[in-house]
């Protein structure tokens, strides 16, 4: 396997894999210079800095069809895709790396993903679009306007479920 077979997804397009690498560098860039402009320390800003690649690269892979063909192939079960979100464990690495994202914070913000994504996969199969969404954008209200997140991460709870509910778990849907 090569590392876009790894990153992106087996027989990713050229111009999905330019897609996904372009996303993740812009976003790791923008996200470099919030984390110099909060002065935060150089490890700080490096590992919030591979946060943000992982993220903003991983939204846009996920929706791409090679990565839908890849994770939705034949074989693969809800447990496989509850494994994924569950592995996603980025709220507690940003929990020990950015001061004033706490831990309760962090909690909530992987709960809220592994609880929605567990909705998500076990609805009937007509529902889980609509549920995907639900879950995205009331999650999205939880971390923007409940919880308490720096300015620095603000940008990290709606990115990763967008990443994970939506463009993950949703397979690709034939024109009707």
């Amino acid at each position: 396997m090569t590392l876009t077979d790894r990153l992106i997804a087996p027989d990713a397009s050229r111009g999905e894999a330019t897609c996904g690498y372009s996303a993740a560098i812009l976003g790791a860039s923008l996200v470099l210079v919030l984390g110099l402009h909060a002065d935060l320390t150089g490890w700080r800003v490096a590992i919030l800095t591979l946060v943000a690649f992982d993220m903003f690269g991983g939204a846009v892979v996920n929706s791409t069809c090679a990565a839908k063909r890849w994770y939705h192939r034949p074989g693969r079960t809800a447990r496989h895709h509850l494994g994924f979100v569950a592995i996603h464990i980025q709220p507690f690495i940003l929990a020990l790396v950015v001061p004033g994202f706490t831990w309760p914070t962090a909690a909530a913000i992987y709960a809220t993903a592994v609880l929605s994504a567990l909705a998500v996969t076990v609805a009937a199969e007509p529902l889980r679009r609509p549920i995907a969404f639900a879950t995205t954008v009331f999650g999205i209200l939880l971390s923007t306007s409940i919880l308490t997140v720096p300015a620095v991460a603000a940008w990290f709870a709606p990115i990763l479920l967008i990443k994970l509910l939506i463009a993950h778990l949703l397979p690709e849907e034939a024109a009707r």
